[in-house]
């Protein structure tokens, strides 16, 4: 078969440019939707998965996502809505996004002892579709985070990389 005979890096190349980046695409629209369809969407991860890998459909895929450094669907979702929030308040995000993100310090007028910590005011709304709108869904995500994620002060890699992705790690191969 043609896919034996490409390199590792090629497949990982071709897997990233034509199924990750559709799993990633829009997925803030994603948060919160029913375990089937999430189920659904994982099943392409771990094809991709093992395709990448050499694999076989037997062989359990949480040793093979841990191997590729990939988060669960579920948990990619988090992590790149929990991003796009930090991005808001950072002014790394457009305008439409960082106006959605208010912290309680900035609503309030006294100085809070937690003013270190970014917490997000999470709106009402009158529906389960409005609780899956990013005004609403983004704060709840980040005031659902440690208190260790939600302090200002660290840079955008340092935030991704370390923290970020270190918390959906321990939080989504467990999950599986």
């Amino acid at each position: 078969m043609i896919v034996r005979s490409l390199s590792d890096d090629v497949k990982k190349t071709s897997v990233q440019s034509f199924v990750t980046c559709r799993l990633d695409y829009c997925n803030a629209l994603l948060y919160s939707i029913s375990g089937g369809l999430i189920q659904r969407l994982q099943s392409v991860q771990n094809a991709a998965a093992r395709l990448v890998t050499g694999a076989s459909r037997r062989d359990h895929i949480t040793p093979v996502l841990r191997q590729l450094h990939w988060l669960p669907v579920k948990q990619r979702i988090d992590f790149n809505l929990a991003v796009l929030v930090y991005k808001s308040f950072q002014g790394l995000a457009p305008p439409y996004l960082s106006e959605d993100c208010q912290l309680v310090t900035d609503v309030g007028r006294r100085h809070l002892r937690s003013s270190d910590i970014y917490t997000c005011v999470v709106p009402r709304t009158q529906s389960r579709i409005g609780d899956r709108s990013f005004s609403v869904a983004g704060p709840q995500l980040w005031n659902n985070l440690p208190t260790e994620i939600q302090k200002r002060g660290t840079t955008f890699e340092h935030y991704t990389r370390r923290l970020l992705k270190a918390f959906f790690v321990r939080l989504g191969w467990g999950a599986l």
